[in-house]
């Protein structure tokens, strides 16, 4: 088991530990737990360390265009100093992992894959890669520390970062005496900030954050907040609604697909499944009554005919009732109301558009 290189910081705050891809991370905080730091990032700030986040570099002459017929989106849309959200697949069109790719150059990129997959991409780029590229596994170099939240400008700000960047660009910046990576990004819906600085600075890089967050009622959070927030947004999630065997076509994450870039892996069978209306796609869904829909329930539609399940499902803090995604059938549409199965309980969803919150990245 991994360990993050702020697990001290967390044991010492009695936070509830358990393993997440392989490390041992916070899932919530004594003092209100999930729904108190779901609320913080939401209406003020909140931090988070994500250092179980897979880091890795891709190096050398040709790596654009090497990494283009790698993965979905096209890497000529984004200029150097800027990041995108990507996707790698198997040739058979199944999704090996989603990440954010940052482009230092046209022959320099930093990878930040979900950490229980950052060694499958490292082995899918390494062993496809020519002679002038070089993948590097860096899991182990890096921290990461995500602030995240409307009051998230005013923390950066303390510490003299010029906050004007654009949403998915990122610079280096100096905290607390550490060089860091920051990058305008996240996994919550609202404004805020990844921070990469090495495993050796992380401590008190976190430390100056803990103080700078406390006069303006921001909280220390864990990743059972992050699960609930993600999902107020639809964010899918890897082993939930993407996977080996969900691609990026069924889990409706076809807006990161450059269709028309030319051959990447996987896309002659995605372009398939684009025309293909038989095949199932991701939908949300929300609470009719008191049942929350959870993971694996199945879905039925009025008749009693089965539709399909649900990958995610929590109850949403914020709406203060029960959200879900659910990987279904070809016909359902906004505004159907499907029957979910609850321990052997029917209980109500009606299909809606996503976000189920209003968004606040940008």
């Amino acid at each position: 088991m991994d360990l993050s290189p702020l697990n001290e910081r967390h044991l010492a705050r009695n936070a509830k530990m358990a393993d997440f891809g392989g490390w041992m991370m916070p899932i919530e905080y004594p003092g209100g737990g999930v729904l108190a730091e779901h609320k913080a990032v939401r209406e003020r700030v909140g931090i988070f360390d994500v250092s179980h986040l897979g880091k890795a570099s891709v190096t050398g002459e040709g790596a654009l265009d090497y990494l283009n017929t790698m993965f979905t989106n096209d890497l000529n849309r984004i200029l150097d100093g800027s990041a995108q959200y990507t996707l790698l697949c198997t040739p058979e069109g199944g999704v090996i992992d989603d990440l954010i790719v940052y482009r230092n150059s046209e022959d320099d990129f930093f990878l930040v894959p979900n950490a229980a997959n950052t060694q499958n991409v490292v082995a899918a780029l390494a062993n496809n890669a020519p002679n002038s590229i070089t993948v590097t596994n860096l899991h182990h170099e890096y921290a990461v520390i995500a602030v995240q939240g409307p009051l998230a400008p005013q923390v950066m700000q303390s510490f003299g970062v010029d906050t004007s960047i654009d949403y998915m660009a990122f610079t280096r910046v100096v905290i607390a005496g550490a060089d860091v990576i920051i990058c305008r990004t996240g996994y919550t819906g609202e404004l805020g900030y990844e921070l990469l600085p090495r495993v050796g600075d992380a401590s008190r890089v976190w430390d100056a954050l803990v103080v700078a967050i406390e006069p303006l009622g921001g909280l220390v959070c864990g990743l059972g907040a992050r699960d609930t927030l993600r999902t107020e947004m639809g964010y899918p999630l890897h082993g939930n609604e993407l996977s080996i065997e969900i691609s990026p076509v069924q889990a409706s994450a076809s807006w990161a697909i450059a269709w028309e870039k030319g051959d990447f892996q996987g896309s002659q069978v995605l372009r398939l499944q684009k025309s293909d209306k038989s095949t199932v796609r991701s939908v949300a869904l929300k609470s009719l009554d008191r049942g929350i829909p959870r993971s694996h329930m199945l879905v039925k539609n009025s008749d009693g005919e089965l539709l399909g399940e649900i990958t995610s499902g929590t109850f949403s803090p914020t709406l203060k009732t029960g959200i879900g995604l659910a990987l279904l059938a070809p016909g359902v549409k906004l505004g159907d109301t499907l029957v979910i199965d609850l321990r052997g309980r029917e209980c109500f969803v009606e299909v809606v558009k996503l976000p189920f919150v209003v968004s606040h990245v940008r």
